[in-house]
């Protein structure tokens, strides 16, 4: 089982940076869900700054979520300018 988000926020280009209750950091690229069913809403900029968690996954307003698996598996680990 993959772990839940804990805190997720909006970066420029469809992207998010999501905190996972294991302390991973990660980020994850929306871009290829933009062309499907409701995620073409999230083109907008002001709605996709409206990320939330929520029952440790990520929703916007207007029923539009994406499930920790998803979230986990499809990301890669954000790059700290001064980590060691």
């Amino acid at each position: 089982m993959n772990p839940y988000v804990k805190a997720a926020s909006a970066l420029p280009d469809h992207r998010l940076l999501l905190t996972f209750e294991n302390g991973d950091e990660r980020i994850f690229d929306v871009t290829p869900y933009l062309e499907r069913g409701v995620f073409v809403r999230l083109k907008n900029p002001s709605l996709f700054k409206l990320v939330k968690v929520v029952a440790g996954s990520v929703e916007w307003p207007g029923e539009i979520d994406l499930s920790y698996d998803t979230l986990y598996l499809g990301s890669q680990a954000a790059q700290h300018p001064h980590a060691a």
